[in-house]
């Protein structure tokens, strides 16, 4: 504890509850991504086709659809229990995954069904993370909080894609299963460590409503803020245009542009985790000194003109490079948006707002579902260069429109 005193980046570790959901996200995280690249793979050796990986990657945000109702729910009946609930989902899938792949099983048709189930539940994990340290966490830790959360899907993407790769290479999928099951299971328990009371009043007001008044409430919340409408319409813009290009189409990347097998793959993903790892570390020891809304809009613009570079590149170690750059400034993009959010939200409307955001997140399983076939007809860097210069034009028009609650200095989205 005297060390975590005497390194800034490390106070929110002071906070008894976080110091449980921190290794509890950080595991849930290295198995999403393991696991991710186990299937992703797979699926593509199985059926040779870049459009059935593309939806096999959004059926995992089919979730997506009703990230608003677990909001609420977590309101109601406690988001430590509900996410305790969640990651007994996890367990209870992989074990259902590796029972596939020991018994020779598994098949395309199985994959993708069990993907579906993991797919309702696993979007709005990140909510509840996010609103169990909004509602745990004191004020003044907010920003470095948020940053050092962050790592722990970040340093996920590193580990998580290397490991699984690894295993499979090594194991086979059944065996790399077996880590898998393990690594939730500890997850889950130390979920149950995670704080129930709050540290500090939020002041909500009791509800009586029903569910579908509470999301209408929700709604009309986040259309009638002007800044948090902002910040949900560039959430549903990167998801659409930027993550497709470094998510589930790195598969068709690695083997189909370079050649590469899974190791290849794994490399490819932990460049551009390696690069949001060390973001997220310097946004944790540096947030405080950032105007987060012009943060976020200036490594937007930064993100697309990576992503539009990569999309052209056809040696694996210059992708590498730019997809590590890509990395580091999204970061800077999605740390400050999550903590826009949870500071100019009212606290009686927080969970309903943060369920909201990820429908957002709903905008990655439409890019890729339009992605597969853009490339399978005009080819990955057509598609990329189309993405890239789509976003990078609405981002404009987001930044323009609200330029009073995203670029004054003295904006409340600008506060230090």
């Amino acid at each position: 504890m005297s060390f975590i005193a005497r390194v800034p980046a490390l106070a929110p570790f002071r906070i008894r509850s976080f110091r449980f959901q921190w290794p509890a996200d950080l595991l849930a995280s290295w198995a999403f991504e393991m696991e991710g690249v186990i299937l992703g793979w797979f699926v593509l050796v199985a059926t040779e086709s870049v459009l059935a990986l593309a939806v096999f990657g959004s059926l995992q945000f089919l979730g997506t659809l009703i990230s608003p109702l677990f909001g609420m729910a977590g309101d109601r009946f406690g988001n430590r229990n509900l996410l305790c609930l969640m990651r007994a989902t996890y367990v209870t899938v992989a074990l259902a995954l590796m029972a596939l792949f020991l018994t020779g099983l598994a098949a395309p048709a199985s994959v993708f069904v069990l993907a579906t189930v993991i797919g309702l539940v696993r979007p709005s994990d990140i909510t509840l993370r996010n609103l169990l340290v909004g509602e745990t966490m004191p004020a003044d830790y907010l920003m470095r909080a948020m940053g050092v959360s962050r790592t722990t899907a970040d340093s996920a993407r590193v580990v998580g894609a290397l490991s699984g790769a690894a295993l499979v290479a090594a194991l086979g999928s059944g065996l790399a299963y077996v880590a898998v099951c393990a690594v939730y299971a500890t997850s889950l328990a130390l979920t149950f460590g995670v704080g129930i009371k709050r540290l500090r009043v939020l002041g909500e007001a009791t509800r009586h409503g029903s569910p579908l008044q509470s999301l209408k409430e929700g709604f009309a919340y986040v259309w009638s803020t002007p800044v948090v409408r902002a910040v949900m319409l560039l959430a549903f813009l990167v998801n659409f245009a930027a993550y497709p290009l470094v998510g589930s189409l790195l598969a068709y990347v690695a083997r189909d542009i370079y050649g590469l097998g899974q190791t290849g793959l794994g490399w490819l993903i932990a460049s551009f985790a390696g690069g949001a790892l060390l973001g997220s570390i310097v946004v944790s020891t540096h947030g405080a000194r950032i105007r987060p809304a012009r943060t976020m809009i200036a490594c937007t613009f930064a993100w697309f003109a990576f992503n539009l570079a990569f999309s052209w590149v056809e040696q694996a170690l210059l992708g590498e490079a730019i997809l590590f750059a890509a990395g580091f400034v999204q970061s800077f993009c999605m740390v400050p948006m999550a903590v826009i959010l949870l500071r100019v939200t009212e606290p009686a409307f927080r969970g309903r707002v943060m369920g909201v955001r990820m429908l957002a997140v709903y905008g990655l399983p439409v890019g890729l579902l339009l992605s597969g076939p853009l490339v399978e007809h005009a080819g990955f860097a057509v598609t990329g260069s189309l993405y890239s210069l789509l976003g990078s034009g609405f981002t404009l028009l987001v930044a323009v429109r609200w330029r009073a609650q995203l670029w004054h200095s003295v904006a409340p989205a600008n506060v230090r």
